[in-house]
């Protein structure tokens, strides 16, 4: 099958099966085989591996993907492109393409039925306005998984590894780093895609932690305190907590927790580690 990481080849698919890009899907085909092929080597496949690609679009990396690992299972929310991905990866028989929407599958079942439950190896050129909803649910579901490579907006990439007193630090940097190790492994220009996307990308690998770097108590709150505590950035956390009506929490309560952390009560959420959250989280909820 003629690679479509080749510009003419992708422009000869497009054209064949007269596809038109979605808006609301975000669609941008990747069309730089050396950016392809860093994808690959950076998510580390091998024969043993099952992986999950997100968002297939018309087959161009799940082309390397199939090629590369054991098995691959796609999901594409666009059924305008399922008759191209049969066409496109028809060479290849370790692949299983499911027209279906990520936010509303079960993924763990999934890898129960394709690897036995064992960790899979994700891997997506994921469309900016759902780059955050995908990644958390990954995490918060606890889907088995060794890593995460994906291609993102450069933004967003930046905001997941950076750390407190940055103004791209927010609740994505802090899940993302309770989760997985971050590091970014290659940017990438709008001329690497079509249509050209408005922003520049980068591919981030986000390696899973046998276990978070930080003990906390019940991680499910701890995130919802850490939610509030962005949700109004301008305002000190105190106020922020006091005023989020899912935790219950009083401003004496949270002032009187920073007190005891020896931290101010004017302080701001984007002051602290995910270290201070965690123990923020015990002491109001522990």
């Amino acid at each position: 099958m003629a690679s479509l990481g080749i510009p003419q080849n992708t422009i000869e698919v497009l054209q064949k099966y007269h596809f038109n890009f979605q808006k609301k899907y975000g669609q941008n085909f990747l069309i730089d085989t050396s950016v392809l092929d860093r994808i690959i080597a950076a998510a580390e496949i091998s024969k043993e591996d099952c992986v999950l690609e997100i968002g297939p679009g018309i087959g161009t990396m799940t082309q390397y993907l199939a090629e590369a690992a054991r098995e691959v299972v796609a999901v594409e929310i666009d059924k305008s492109l399922i008759p191209i991905l049969k066409d496109t990866l028809s060479a290849y028989d370790n692949v299983t393409i499911l027209n279906e929407d990520i936010l509303k599958v079960d993924i763990n079942a999934l890898v129960n039925e394709h690897n036995g439950g064992r960790p899979v190896k994700v891997v997506a050129n994921l469309p900016y306005y759902i780059t955050t909803p995908i990644i958390m649910g990954l995490f918060e579901q606890h889907v088995p998984l060794k890593s995460i490579t994906i291609m993102v907006q450069k933004e967003v990439a930046d905001r997941m590894q950076v750390g407190p007193g940055t103004k791209d630090y927010g609740a994505l940097s802090l899940a993302v780093q309770y989760y997985a190790k971050p590091e970014i492994v290659a940017n990438v220009p709008p001329n690497c895609f079509i249509p050209r996307p408005n922003v520049g990308s980068a591919v981030i690998r986000l390696t899973r932690y046998e276990e978070p770097p930080v003990k906390v108590k019940d991680e499910k709150r701890m995130f919802a305190l850490i939610r509030a505590s962005f949700n109004q950035r301008r305002k000190t956390l105190v106020n922020g907590l006091g005023n989020a009506a899912n935790l219950q929490i009083t401003k004496e309560q949270a002032a009187q927790a920073l007190e005891q952390m020896g931290l101010s009560p004017t302080v701001r959420g984007e002051a602290l580690t995910l270290m201070e959250f965690a123990e923020l989280s015990d002491r109001l909820f522990g």
